[in-house]
């Protein structure tokens, strides 16, 4: 038997793609091959390599420029809003590929399943058609793929005015969002445009899958699972955090310096600040954090590139903070400047770490609150400000700073929130919400414990999803004879 993945779009989407493969390959009985673009299947053989998994990776055919992309784009990174969309709707074009892969390999004996992000909807039906079973894996959380799945569905927020709150078919009517909420290409969709085109027919075809693989687990988000179950009949098993620390490091001086900075510092008493891999803040925005971070003289270590507007991956120039700010932090002891790439699951995991000031991408939100470290919240995009918005009002470990490129930053606000989220004082609310972190991180480092006859509830939703795919297969080879 053989399982097989598909996925290209982003390395949000990548990552937990392989982290899902490694747990198949350790927990089950199943043959694996990932099927994908030939860039985006380079770059998953050295990750691959670099966490000792031994995947089948299957090269997908797919040239970018016939579909008025730039040269050697099969994935998000460097790409403008509009490009993104047009790599979107490109993916539809590895159809008739998958199509015929599966033809030619698997014509007498059908994967067993084919696990497909929600991008690619059209998989389910690929699945179905060569007598398969198809599952679709949601990357993120349950509220915000719930969320997710209830606005692209129904567009609620169109007749609402931009500070305005609506309701989310789906959710408790008390579960409202603003329309300034959403990322600006959902906030302007109405159906007929090129975003709505693209996410409206795979969001439906993604639904009418056989079942759905979580990256959360109920116990940390039950409205969550609740609301999510409103869509879809198939079951649900959650399966998360799928987090996994690289056999191999990709700079270990870097490494080395971050860790040696952290080490001066009292437990619970700096700020990690990190907007993901792909994102930025505009150059008021980055200017003002700056300005507020020297102010409440609390440590931090700031992984910063390029604001919006310049070369995202170009140099860091010295203008785009208050003058000499780079030096006077580091004269002071009192924070710590990284270009582009730092070891976050350390960092998270360091005893000194107290706050998270995060883009609230759902990895990033999983590998902060694992290791119990509340988070202040600035979302940029996708669904971001769903997580965002859960972890404030249903968790209680997060503040939201602001929102988007439009929100608006001051330095007088950014001092007190983040002193707000590291004072550590018994009844403050940065206390309480270390406590309610390390609750909700101690949930999920339980979930995937095996100890004895004891099994966490990822373990136990995984062993529930390979029965019932087997099953599956079982009445598929009945109706067959």
């Amino acid at each position: 038997m053989k399982l097989i993945n598909e996925e290209t779009t982003t390395q949000g989407h990548l990552r937990p793609f392989l982290h899902l493969a490694h747990r198949l390959l350790s927990l089950t009985p199943f043959n694996l091959s990932l099927l994908t673009t030939p860039l985006n299947a380079a770059n998953l053989r050295r990750q691959s390599d670099n966490f000792n998994i031994n995947l089948n990776i299957i090269e997908l055919p797919f040239t970018s420029t016939d579909h008025g992309l730039p040269p050697n784009t099969e994935n998000t990174d460097k790409l403008s809003l509009t490009s993104i969309i047009k790599l979107f709707h490109a993916s539809t074009s590895l159809e008739p590929h998958v199509r015929d892969y599966l033809t030619r390999h698997h014509l007498h004996d059908p994967p067993v399943c084919i696990i497909f992000d929600v991008f690619l909807g059209w998989a389910d039906n690929v699945a179905r058609s060569v007598g398969s079973t198809g599952i679709c894996f949601n990357t993120g959380g349950a509220y915000g793929v719930g969320a997710y799945v209830s606005i692209w569905s129904n567009l609620p927020h169109r007749n609402v005015g931009d500070d305005e709150e609506f309701s989310l078919a789906g959710f408790p009517e008390d579960r409202k969002l603003r329309r300034n909420q959403l990322h600006r290409f959902l906030r302007f969709a109405d159906g007929s445009d090129e975003w709505s085109r693209f996410f409206q027919p795979q969001i439906k075809s993604s639904l009418n899958c056989s079942g759905w693989l979580c990256n959360s687990i109920e116990e940390i988000e039950p409205l969550g699972f609740q609301v999510f179950r409103n869509f879809t009949k198939s079951p649900i098993w959650g399966i998360g955090p799928l987090i996994m620390t690289s056999s191999k490091k990709d700079d270990d001086e870097k490494e080395e310096a971050c860790l040696r900075w952290l080490n001066q510092f009292e437990n619970d008493s700096v700020l990690y600040i990190c907007f993901g891999s792909q994102n930025t803040v505009t150059p008021i925005q980055m200017m003002e954090l700056a300005k507020g971070l020297e102010e409440s003289k609390i440590p931090f270590l700031w992984v910063i590139r390029p604001p919006f507007g310049f070369d995202f991956n170009g140099e860091f120039k010295p203008e785009w903070l208050p003058e000499k700010f780079e030096e006077r932090m580091m004269e002071k002891k009192q924070g710590m400047l990284v270009r582009d790439w730092v070891p976050q699951l350390d960092i998270l995991r360091h005893e000194a770490t107290g706050g998270f000031l995060s883009h609230c991408g759902w990895n990033s939100v999983l590998e902060g609150l694992r290791e119990g470290v509340p988070i202040l919240g600035w979302p940029l995009a996708a669904e971001q400000a769903y997580n965002s918005k859960m972890m404030v009002e249903e968790m209680g470990v997060a503040v939201e700073l602001t929102r988007g490129l439009e929100g608006e930053v001051k330095k007088e606000w950014v001092k007190s929130v983040v002193e707000m989220v590291l004072d550590r004082k018994e009844g403050s609310c940065g206390w309480e919400m270390k406590k309610k972190a390390v609750e909700i991180g101690e949930k999920l480092k339980d979930a995937w414990k095996i100890e004895g006859d004891y099994k966490g509830s990822s373990v136990k939703a995984m062993d529930n999803f390979v029965e019932f795919i087997v099953s599956c297969r079982g009445k598929k080879s009945k109706e067959d004879a």
